[in-house]
Formats: C-alpha cells, sequence, structure tokens
C-alpha cells in the first residue's frame, strides 16, 4: 500500500500555522510517526547549518552544523518537530559535547532506532574548532558492532589523520 492513511498523519505540527516557537531546552516537541519500512535497514540524515547553544561558563553564543544520521526502527521522528528540538537550544548553555550527547539519547528515548550517529561540527573560536561525535547501536545486534566499528575508524580520531 503506498501513501498513508489520515491516523497516521496524526503530527500537531507540520502544517500547523500557529507553531509556538520554544525559547528553552523542549524535547517534548519531538514528534514520532510509523516506520512503514522497518524490515529494511536504510539511512535518514539530517544537516542543521545553524544550530546555536550557550557557552555555560560565559553566556555567549557557540555555532555548529549538526549532523544525525539514523537507521529507523518502527519509529521515524517527524522533521518540523526536530527542527524546533534543535532550535529550543538557543538558549541552552552546555558545552559541545553534552549538547551531542543531550540530542541523541532525546532521540534514542524517542525513536529506539537501530542505528544512530550525531556530530556537531563547531565554529572555531580562539583558533580552535570542537567537533563532537556520538554513536549508539542497539545492544547484543549487528547494530552495536557497526556503532563500535563506526566509533574506531571515525575520521575524527588523529591518529587516523595523516599529516604528510
Amino acid at each position: 500500500m503506498a501513501g498513508r492513511n489520515q491516523e497516521e498523519l496524526d503530527l500537531t505540527l507540520l502544517g500547523n500555522q500557529q507553531t509556538q516557537y520554544p525559547f528553552n531546552y523542549a524535547p517534548q516537541v519531538l514528534e514520532s510517526f510509523d516506520n512503514k519500512h522497518p524490515y529494511r535497514d536504510y539511512f535518514v540524515k539530517f544537516n542543521c547549518p545553524e544550530f546555536t547553544s550557550l557557552c555555560p561558563i560565559t553566556g555567549q553564543p557557540d555555532f555548529a552544523t549538526i549532523y544525525i544520521s539514523y537507521m529507523p526502527d518502527a519509529k521515524m521522528v517527524e522533521s518540523k518537530s526536530l527542527k524546533l528540538y534543535l532550535f529550543s537550544f538557543r538558549n541552552h548553555g552546555d558545552f559541545h559535547e553534552d549538547c551531542m550527547n543531550i540530542i541523541m539519547n532525546d532521540l534514542i528515548k524517542l525513536m529506539d532506532p537501530k542505528y544512530i550517529e550525531v556530530w556537531g561540527k563547531f565554529t572555531p573560536r580562539g583558533g580552535i574548532s570542537i567537533d563532537p561525535y556520538c554513536n549508539y547501536g542497539r545492544p547484543g545486534t549487528k547494530y552495536e558492532q557497526m556503532a563500535e566499528h563506526r566509533l574506531m575508524n571515525h575520521d575524527l580520531y588523529p591518529e587516523k589523520v595523516d599529516n604528510r
């Protein structure tokens, strides 16, 4: 069967002209919908080039591009809710590494994906950039092994970079 019935499209944010934009961290805005192809392994990828959060010490804004890739199981994240969720970090004070892990944990709680990775490429400040990467594969499955392999072979590891 192609397409979705009305019950499957029961989302509160998509198409809503009265959307409220959260001013503080708001995981409750995340919405999911059913994956019609849970039997297949495939990636869903999001790139958010306008992510901002606040330094917890100075209160100054930090800017990043956030990359989210996941293999859905039964549920998928609705993209407008994800956009509003990421937008809710603009007044959230936390370290870059914490923000990436919070995002990944909230998406795991929402969807219970087979596999997920979240990578933040933060704009350099003071001549140095921070690019935290985190991933998760469902324990006891091939996805856990995939997560271990991806983490050990990810290009963020300095020993993997050829500086010739």
